[in-house]
This record gives structure tokens, sequence and C-alpha cells, in this order.
């Protein structure tokens, strides 16, 4: 676990991944009279300090919803601007994060998205893999459900080729097949926005997350509001199905 820099949370008590999702966009431009396309580009913003401060803190691990399986279903003009910002993010921030120790990856399935966009993943991926502070997990085009399936189809593929017997599939087999593979499984998920619920979000891996929501859209987050989830995560008592 990563040390706390917060004297009032017990050293140890620090989650090594936290899992975001990144809620509010819309609603936080819609309150300011600006199109919804405004929203998601303060939303870029947010996320950069926020990722730096889990760095900084000594997070381990981070992941973000980004953008999931459902979001298709918005207009296109907003889905062209995330896919805007997800190009300019992918050329500009990505170097700055390589230069932070971090080291990035893309979990969901790229098969809709541009091409243009899979090679920047692709080149964002190789250029930090070596990376050994912090692993940045952005989930895009990413569905829980979706990710379950996948691995699913993989599990069954490996048993039509007789890699793998049936009576052999078991949790383990199904984790080292999901996009989050070798990594650990969540110790927080945070929501910002108000809204209380997943989401389809790592819905196998959050099996025994803690989850803490927080009325805050996401714009307007901040590393205080980030330390204020991880002060109210350091006071559970993490039981696991145990007394």
């Amino acid at each position: 676990m990563a040390n706390t820099p917060f004297a009032d949370v017990p050293s140890g008590s620090m989650p090594a991944h936290i899992g975001i999702i990144l809620d509010g966009n819309g609603r936080w431009a819609k309150k300011r009279g600006l199109p919804r396309s405004a929203g998601h580009r303060q939303g870029a913003d947010t996320f950069g300090k926020i990722a730096r401060h889990c760095r900084e803190i000594g997070v381990k691990y981070l992941t973000v919803y980004a953008f999931s399986t459902e979001n298709w279903k918005r207009p296109q003009a907003e889905i062209d601007a995330i896919m805007t910002l997800l190009r300019d993010y992918l050329k500009e921030s990505l170097a700055d994060f390589e230069k932070e120790n971090i080291r990035t990856r893309f979990i969901g399935d790229r098969r809709p998205l541009a091409p243009d966009i899979q090679e920047l993943m692709a080149r964002a991926e190789a250029s930090t893999a070596y990376k050994t502070g912090m692993t940045l997990n952005i989930a895009v085009n990413y569905g829980g459900r979706d990710e379950i399936l996948h691995a699913v189809r993989r599990l069954a593929g490996d048993v039509q080729k007789g890699c793998l017997s049936p009576d052999e599939i078991d949790g383990t087999q199904l984790e080292d097949r999901l996009y989050t593979a070798g990594q650990p499984d969540p110790d927080l998920i945070l929501r910002p926005s108000g809204e209380q619920r997943l989401s389809n979000f790592l819905i196998w891996q959050s099996a025994y997350a803690e989850y803490v929501f927080q009325d805050i859209l996401w714009p307007d987050y901040t590393p205080a509001a980030l330390d204020e989830a991880l002060r109210e995560y350091a006071k559970r008592h993490r039981r696991f199905g145990g007394i």
C-alpha cells in the first residue's frame, strides 16, 4: 500500500487501486448555459489534475470510466466532440504522463473506434509500457458485461482448441482474460455527480470494492474532494465476506 500524506489517515489504509466513474460533464455545462462539449473539455482538464494527484500520493493503479459501450446512444455531435477530445488528449497529455512515470493502458473494445484513434492508443501504450510508476487504465468503449462476455468467448475458444478443459475453468481463468488481467481488483470506486449506481463499470473486479458517492459534478472535482473520499475509505472495515 502507498504511504499517505494525510495525518488523519492511518499508514497502510490508502487504496492501491482506485476506480472513478467520470460523471456530470453534461450537467455541468447545462447549468452554465454551455454546450455539452464544454463540459467534456473541462472534465478532461479535471482528469489530468486528479490523475497526477493520485500518482503524487502513491496510488498504484487508477482506472477511469471515460466512454462506455452505452455512450454511443448519445447525439452524434456529442460523440464527435468526445472523440476529438480523445485525439487531442492522446497527442498532448499522454506525453506529459510519460515524463511523469505513468504507464497508460486502454481497456475496452477498440474495434468501433476510428483507425487513427486506435493507432494513437497503441503508441501511447507502447511508449509507456516500461514505466514503473502508477498504471493508468482509461476505459473507452468499455462495459463490464461486455468485458465478461469477451473473456467467456476467449475461454470458449481455448476449450474449442483443446488448450483448456471445461473442468479447469474457474474464477482465476476468467480473470486472466479480463482487460485488467494481472492487476489487483479496485479497493475503492468513486462516483461524483450525486448518482448512486455502478453503470456497468468493473462489475466483476469490484465485487469487494468500497464505494464512495459524492455530490459534486466531475468538472468541479478537486484533489481535496479525492482526499475526502480517501478519508472516508480509511474508516471502512473491509471484511471480504468474513467477520
